[in-house]
């Protein structure tokens, strides 16, 4: 499981969220004004103060992208679900019209008997009987009937016990996916209202109040930057490191053959699996052109995507198929490193697994942050170190 592999977590207060920088969204603060929340009081009037306004609005955002891969999953079972059920149904139309032609092929039998009035009482008895294989157990009735008549007997009991099982799986099968589109209904639910709080708290904020955020936003995103530009050289002297390491024995053996980096780069040169780089080229190919379409939750393209929505559909562009949550999209692969991601690694955040973005390498990403927001390149530490849940190479 990729719990196992995640990093530690800092000790401290813990910046929760998806953020966006545009002012409409929210943009949301740094680590350390975040870290002054809990000390931040009410002003005069009673109202919260921006600062806890801010926490509340990126706790809600967080709370509704949860409930987003929830829906998600609920989504996709009542697909299944569905799918099941309706070939059930079509299962037991079949078999009602096999059954019904045994029973016409029957009654054709007890109208020619009747005709001929020969054991008319015995087939209209059997016509009538509740359960035919019981009436028909009686041997005085089936030593009269040809082996023809016995044949359609058989045939008639055979198929009126296939379609009632079939009826009673049907049932159950209805009944379940009833249970699933009632959880679709409710996790619909949970999203809505969650972002319903938070655009209600985001239109009381004044102008003068949206403007620091703005400025607060602003020193977070140049953080990530610089934490970016710090993993970008950290990834860019292992490689060197290993390549140097690599060259070094390759003359001490006197081979021409070049020997496979181990160091994970950022920029994917001289990575250990050449049919990775491969996929993952085509995969950051089809992400990079999603850039600038909306998020929208529950969305899998092509005109807008929730986080993971986007990265199936980017792996998808590669040959690759990966489930739809990020629940499941982070036991889809190897968890590497951090230092060792490689550009198309898939970059998990916070402890209930709740976002993804696609690694591109030099420590950024693409994803797709929030509603309000737009599929975007941005820093692996948009939301701090803390927030990175582990990274995983999907093929």
């Amino acid at each position: 499981m990729a719990s196992q592999h995640r990093k530690p977590r800092s000790a401290g207060a813990r910046v929760a969220g998806i953020r966006t920088p545009a002012l409409a969204t929210a943009a949301l603060t740094s680590v350390a004004l975040l870290s002054q929340t809990a000390n931040a009081v009410p002003s005069d009037d009673g109202k919260p103060s921006l600062e806890e306004v801010e926490k509340k609005v990126d706790d809600l955002y967080r709370q509704a992208e949860s409930a987003t891969e929830k829906y998600n999953g609920a989504k996709e079972k009542t697909t299944k679900q569905r799918k099941r059920t309706d070939g059930l149904m079509d299962d037991v139309a079949q078999r009602t019209q096999k059954l019904n032609e045994a029973r016409e092929e029957l009654g054709s039998y007890a109208a020619a008997q009747y005709r001929t009035g020969a054991s008319a009482p015995d087939t209209a008895a059997f016509l009538l009987a509740d359960t035919p294989q019981d009436y028909f157990d009686q041997n005085q009735l089936m030593s009269r009937l040809t082996d023809r008549q016995k044949g359609a007997v058989d045939d008639y009991v055979t198929e009126r016990s296939a379609t009632m099982k079939q009826r009673q799986e049907a049932t159950e099968s209805l009944a379940t996916l009833t249970d699933a589109q009632n959880d679709l209904k409710i996790a619909k639910a949970a999203v809505q209202k969650k972002l319903g709080e938070a655009r209600e708290l985001l239109s009381r904020l004044t102008a003068q109040e949206k403007a620091r955020l703005a400025a607060t936003e602003k020193q977070r995103q140049d953080e990530a930057a610089r934490k970016a530009a710090e993993l970008a050289r950290q990834q860019a002297a292992e490689q060197a490191a290993a390549q140097q390491e690599s060259g070094g024995a390759e003359a001490g053996t006197g081979s021409s053959s070049t020997a496979p980096s181990t160091s994970g780069s950022g920029s994917g040169s001289g990575s250990e699996d050449p049919s990775y780089a491969t996929k993952a080229e085509k995969a950051l190919a089809f992400a990079r052109a999603q850039i600038g379409k909306p998020y929208v939750w529950g969305a899998t393209g092509p005109d807008s995507y929730d986080c993971s929505g986007l990265t199936q559909a980017v792996w998808k562009a590669a040959g690759v198929t990966l489930p739809r949550t990020t629940y499941d999209q982070v036991n889809a692969g190897t968890t590497v490193s951090l230092a060792d991601a490689r550009p198309g690694d898939l970059i998990f955040f916070y402890d209930d697994v709740s976002h993804v973005g696609v690694y591109i390498g030099n420590g950024m990403m693409i994803h797709a942050p929030k509603p309000g927001a737009y599929v975007r390149e941005e820093s692996v530490f948009y939301d701090g170190e803390s927030g990175i849940h582990s990274v995983v190479r999907p093929a």
